[in-house]
């Protein structure tokens, strides 16, 4: 009889052991928080009292203490004015002997915030998502070398626009405009602040009235713009990078938050991502975007926004852009890349490279048995297939259209380096552009001509290829 209750005793103190065993979890391990102030939420679950501690004086908890069970408690932090990331450790400690370790950050503000007049949000005229607002228009145009020029919209010899020309675009078949814009580079009146001259925005605004007043769809971006982001997609610059991009956005979609669906905003143009760490950096320049333009509220909203492939590069854009940002609004994203393939034929005008030689000639039907070695090598129909239904695959088929933001190719009857086979020259050119057009529309992306001022005259809005313009809207058909 002993022994029995001996044995009953071990087995419910061992009983009692296992109950009590000690238990801490606390979620999330990491968090960052915004660099203009901001709140997070941090759960507890415990089976005895807990404490939290840090020795840092900036991150401030709505609850030090606790008992056994589940409990959500706020981490707070005031703006960071620093002028430089902070982290901390926030250690929450149990009686039971269990301790676990939550990291804060939070980046720096740099910028005071220009999100100083927020709306409610707006619904009118903001009615379709990315995919219905895809299928309203078909064909693009860049007004390209103006608004991205240096110190005003004549730097690179353009005239400045006027309404008749967006009408004279429209006539030409065309449905939405893309304006290339610079900000950073020569319309800052005050670099500390990262202050843009509202001369500047209100000129930018009355552009984009012009093409929503004639009903044409139109993508405002920051463009290429002196290269403060491009050229700086790296850890050490996040930062300030992220700073500027809010600051900027934060300025322009105030500005242009009044228009409606016609207007879509873009992030950036091209910027240049070889591998996954650069990509993530570029993915948090499009996270800062977003988060600045829904900020202001209003239309912004609800308004489609574009982000852009790593170097709009189509194959990098499917081998490395697997994340997109976060949007608060379902289904209201686009993807943007360019299409300037192959370069031999559409970029390489100034003589052969040591990459490889100039192309006069493309596509199956035209190539030149006057001058075969100016004939495509690579890039033809079959490659073109193949690169456009990546985007099909990747982004279309899943509900988000993709801009072709940028493409072309372009004549050499006026280039030092004349084909010897003309006539061929002229006929490949064409059929690249119908070509392309075709296989653009056909894998779900929205194709937008690149011109300078070559093909449409702006002086006096007339017509200076037609040619290009014929095979641009036959591809469409």
């Amino acid at each position: 009889m002993v022994g029995f209750l001996v044995t009953v005793l071990f087995f419910t103190y061992c009983h009692k052991k296992e109950v009590a065993a000690p238990e801490l979890t606390v979620t999330p391990s990491e968090i960052t928080l915004s660099a203009e102030g901001d709140t997070a939420d941090l759960t507890i679950s415990a089976n005895a009292e807990w404490s939290t501690s840090t020795s840092s004086p900036w991150l401030q908890s709505s609850k030090l203490t606790g008992t056994n069970g589940s409990t959500t408690i706020q981490l707070m932090a005031m703006a960071n004015g620093t002028g430089a990331a902070r982290s901390t450790v926030l250690t929450v400690s149990a009686k039971n002997g269990q301790a676990r370790r939550v990291t804060v950050t939070q980046p720096p503000t740099i910028y005071p915030s220009y999100n100083v007049s927020p709306k409610a949000p707006d619904a009118t005229g903001m009615g379709s998502t990315a995919v219905q607002l895809a299928a309203k228009f078909k064909l693009g145009w860049n007004i390209g070398n103006t608004m991205e020029a240096p110190n005003n919209e004549s730097g690179w010899g353009n005239p400045a626009i006027t309404e008749d020309y967006i009408k004279f675009v429209k006539q030409q078949g065309f449905t939405a405009i893309r304006i290339p814009c610079q900000w950073d580079w020569h319309h800052i009146d005050n670099k500390a602040t990262a202050r843009i001259d509202p001369n500047w925005l209100n000129r930018v605004k009355e552009v984009v009235g012009y093409c929503v007043k004639n009903d044409m769809y139109v993508l405002l971006n920051i463009h290429w713009d002196g290269g403060w982001l491009d050229g700086n997609i790296k850890k050490s610059k996040q930062d300030s990078i992220n700073a500027k991009q809010k600051a900027y956005w934060e300025q322009i979609a105030t500005t242009m938050r009044d228009f409606d669906e016609h207007l879509m905003l873009a992030s950036a143009n091209e910027p240049p991502v070889e591998n996954a760490e650069e990509m993530a950096i570029l993915t948090s320049y499009h996270q800062t975007f977003i988060n600045a333009v829904r900020s202001t509220g209003g239309r912004n909203s609800y308004r489609v926004l574009v982000v852009q492939g790593p170097s709009t590069d189509i194959e990098k854009s499917e081998n490395l852009m697997n994340t997109l940002p976060v949007d608060n609004v379902q289904g209201r994203m686009m993807v943007e890349v360019h299409y300037y393939g192959p370069s031999q034929f559409c970029l390489l005008f100034d003589g052969d490279a040591s990459w490889g030689k100039m192309f006069y000639y493309w596509g199956a039907p035209h190539h030149s048995t006057i001058e075969p070695d100016r004939n495509a090598t690579w890039g033809e129909e079959d490659y073109v297939n193949t690169t456009f239904a990546k985007m099909k695959k990747k982004f279309a088929d899943k509900g988000i259209p993709v801009i072709l933001g940028e493409y072309g190719t372009y004549r050499r009857n006026n280039n030092a380096h004349v084909p010897k086979d003309l006539t061929t020259h002229n006929n490949a050119v064409d059929y690249w552009a119908t070509y392309i057009t075709k296989q653009a529309i056909a894998n779900g992306m929205k194709p937008f001509w690149w011109d300078i001022g070559g093909a449409l005259d702006r002086q006096n809005n007339t017509v200076k290829d037609q040619r290009t313009i014929d095979a641009i809207i036959a591809g469409s058909k």
